[in-house]
């Protein structure tokens, strides 16, 4: 039986139009831990997984990124948090599904780059 190669995502990359405008949207609005940054890098940790914002060296390579969904435990409060530190939502917090005793919330907001990210959290139903 064959095994995958691939265990993990060993890393998330997102492309930047402007390195220092989007360090500080993701170090001081959305408080994540910078690890290192360099002229056209910047390395973030977010819970055991390696985010890295990039200048782009080709064209072909400055697209918006993938949807990034950030798990969170109240998402009403950090949704109201980061409202309050100007991050603009596209909607606001809403249930999406519903399993068993769960519900999934989401809600949808821009980078300081144009990338699409969103807060997410497991809510229990009673």
């Amino acid at each position: 039986m064959e095994t995958n190669p691939i265990q993990k995502v060993g890393q998330i990359g997102v492309p930047v139009k402007d390195m220092g405008r989007a360090v500080d949207f993701y170090k001081n609005k959305l408080g994540l831990s910078l690890l290192f940054q360099m002229e056209r890098m910047a390395f973030f940790e977010l819970g055991g997984q390696r985010l890295l914002l990039s200048l782009p060296e080709q064209a072909e390579f400055a697209n918006a990124g993938s949807v990034l969904y950030f798990q969170v435990g109240d998402i009403q409060e950090v949704y109201a948090d980061l409202v309050n530190k100007g991050v603009n939502f596209t909607d606001e917090p809403h249930s999406i599904a519903k399993m068993g005793q769960t519900e999934t919330w989401m809600t949808f907001f821009r980078d300081s780059e144009g990338n699409v990210l969103a807060l997410m959290s497991e809510v229990g139903v009673e």
